[in-house]
């Protein structure tokens, strides 16, 4: 059986939510963060980078959310979640799916570098590494973050979905980023479909049920 090694709040919630959209059979093995949010040392045995998401099933290990859903939905999707081959929706899903965590996340997790660091800092360094921060926030970072929060607004123009009109496997990995956004980035702020995805997700039973196994899921500022 396919086993997901699950870190709390973490990316591997899309995992366990793509499972139960496809109402695949699973295991969870759970880990839980140390005080300095980091994995802990235990998932090394599973995949060197000690990282989540990781899932083993038989004899294969598969890490990293693109590859993870590219190996689930093709094992086990039955056609599902995904555009026919040779159709813009499919190369529209295969751009985000990979968009997702090669474009879309690096701005996201220098805000959150960025916004930590003074907090961090020794209390003599504080207001230099505040002055830092806040200049790399002002002229790169929120412009960059703004860029991309324009551009799934203007995607979502076209389409209900990412890929297209039915919902796929893309949507699943867009759902971090854009929560991601939601919660420290400033999309509430002018972009109404954006938005719009997160309700519509959010309704789904499947994510819900995702959300019950997997345990709390916030992402914090």
């Amino acid at each position: 059986m396919l086993t997901v090694h699950h870190l709390n709040n973490s990316r591997s919630q899309r995992v366990l939510w793509l499972l139960e959209e496809l109402e695949v059979p699973y295991e969870i093995v759970r880990y839980q963060r140390q005080p300095d949010m980091r994995a802990p040392a235990e998932l090394r045995a599973v995949h060197p980078l000690g990282k989540s998401p990781v899932v083993t099933d038989n004899d294969n290990t598969i890490a990293e959310s693109g590859a993870i859903c590219e190996y689930i939905i093709g094992t086990y999707g039955n056609g599902r979640l995904i555009p026919q081959q040779n159709t813009p929706e499919r190369l529209r899903y295969t751009y985000w799916l990979h968009y997702a965590e090669g474009s879309a996340m690096p701005p996201l997790l220098l805000k959150l570098l960025f916004t930590l660091m003074p907090k961090r800092a020794p209390a003599l360094l504080r207001p230099v590494v505040r002055k830092v921060s806040n200049t790399a926030l002002t002229t790169l970072v929120n412009p960059q973050l703004k860029q991309h929060m324009d551009y799934w607004e203007s995607e979502l123009a076209k389409s209900e979905w990412f890929a297209g009109p039915e919902f796929s496997g893309a949507d699943i990995q867009m759902s971090f980023p854009l929560e991601a956004a939601a919660a420290r980035g400033g999309l509430e702020f002018g972009h109404p479909r954006a938005m719009a995805f997160l309700e519509r997700i959010h309704a789904r039973p499947a994510y819900a049920r995702a959300l019950e196994k997997g345990g709390p899921y916030v992402i914090g500022r």
